[in-house]
């Protein structure tokens, strides 16, 4: 195994996704929210965000992909949409990371055509990288460097998912 270097620990990520999910819960006080999470990487994230969101929501899932052996491929293809209805619903989009954003548009550009009431973003994790992605971003955990990051569902060729912390290869 390689080495790992911790960049979020577990208590430090538990009481962000805490944080986030209050705030998600005074924005829709009192509304229905859909939650659609972004296969593979945010399913960690994200169960422990509904956990800490109190206000009534659904959760669905969709797949994309644009990576193979750990590199980006630079086509997005969906592998898998929702599969319920999310027209004139309030939706959360929820990601492990957002980048480059091409994924992110991309994910975008299809809950649109499905006619939501609101769409908004909540991420764990964002990488600066000067394409003025975080203007897309309504909820956010945490700005990372810009290196490949494990853990916490995200992967290195399918394996550091389950590590309880964020972390990179030293």
């Amino acid at each position: 195994m390689k080495e790992i270097e911790i960049l979020l620990n577990e208590a430090k990520i538990k009481e962000k996704v805490k944080q986030l999910g209050s705030q998600i819960s005074k924005d829709y006080k009192d509304r229905e929210l859909v939650v659609v999470g972004v296969l593979k990487g945010s399913f960690i994230f994200m169960s422990d965000l509904v956990r800490s969101i109190e206000t009534p929501l659904y959760c669905d899932f969709l797949r994309v992909s644009s990576y193979h052996d750990d590199r980006s491929t630079g086509t997005i293809r969906m592998e898998f949409d929702m599969t319920q209805p999310i027209t004139n619903k309030d939706v959360l989009l929820v990601e492990d990371i957002v980048d480059s954003g091409k994924t992110l548009r991309h994910l975008l550009k299809h809950l649109k055509t499905k006619e939501p009431k609101s769409l908004k973003v909540a991420t764990l994790l964002y990488k600066e990288l000067g394409l003025g992605n975080k203007e897309l971003i309504n909820y956010l955990g945490f700005e990372v460097p810009n290196r490949y990051v494990i853990g916490y569902g995200l992967d290195s060729n399918g394996l550091y998912r389950s590590l309880p912390y964020v972390g990179a290869y030293k």
